[in-house]
């Protein structure tokens, strides 16, 4: 009887592989042939998943954005609420080893997209995702009357992803400078900056 492959799960396999090889060879050296012979397959099968290595690189850097976004569908936020807004924001940030892959992946990703046309609107659509993360947790804030009355939202939907961002960037090149405990005491210490004392 012939083996029944998932073809889902063998792209995934295949998308995480990716992953692995531009972590350790760097994105210009992450060739076909390479992440191939990684997954243990032929380039034969690898192109009969994605026919170029754009493809992949698509879909490889789509998969890191799905990650983030079912993690933090599936997750079940109990606590209070600035506790809960603060775990919010640390889907977003290298705090533990995966994150961290996905995060380094992403960064790696969204140069690219500098030369790569085809990745640009892909980059455009998850960061117009993560930008509603951070609107989320300020009108969060707003609609719970624990903001200050002068906050100004969209300024600080802006800053609050300023600081995700600059915090994750920090986070991978300078790990021995940035530990993870620093990176939640930072969003929490802003978080409180943002509100009124009354909650």
């Amino acid at each position: 009887m012939p083996k029944i492959v998932d073809h889902d799960k063998r792209k995934i396999k295949i998308a995480e592989t990716t992953w692995k090889v531009i972590i350790r060879d760097g994105l210009e050296q992450a060739s076909v042939r390479k992440i191939a012979n990684a997954a243990s397959l032929s380039v034969g099968a690898l192109r009969h998943y994605f026919s170029t290595q754009s493809e992949l690189f698509q879909f490889s850097m789509k998969l890191v954005a799905d990650q983030v976004k079912q993690r933090i569908a599936r997750k079940n936020y109990d606590g209070e609420p600035l506790d809960v807004m603060k775990e919010i924001v640390s889907e977003l940030l290298p705090v533990d080893e995966d994150r961290r892959i996905e995060m380094e992946v992403w960064l790696v990703f969204s140069t690219r997209t500098l030369v790569d046309p085809s990745l640009k609107q892909l980059s455009q659509t998850v960061y117009k995702e993560i930008r509603h993360a951070a609107t989320l947790v300020i009108e969060g804030l707003i609609n719970l009357q624990l903001a200050k009355d002068d906050l100004n939202k969209e300024l600080e939907i802006e800053r609050l992803y300023a600081l995700v961002d600059g915090l994750a960037l920090h986070a991978l090149l300078h790990p021995d400078q940035l530990s993870i405990e620093k990176m939640q005491d930072t969003i929490k210490y802003h978080l409180e900056s943002l509100c009124n004392g009354n909650g």
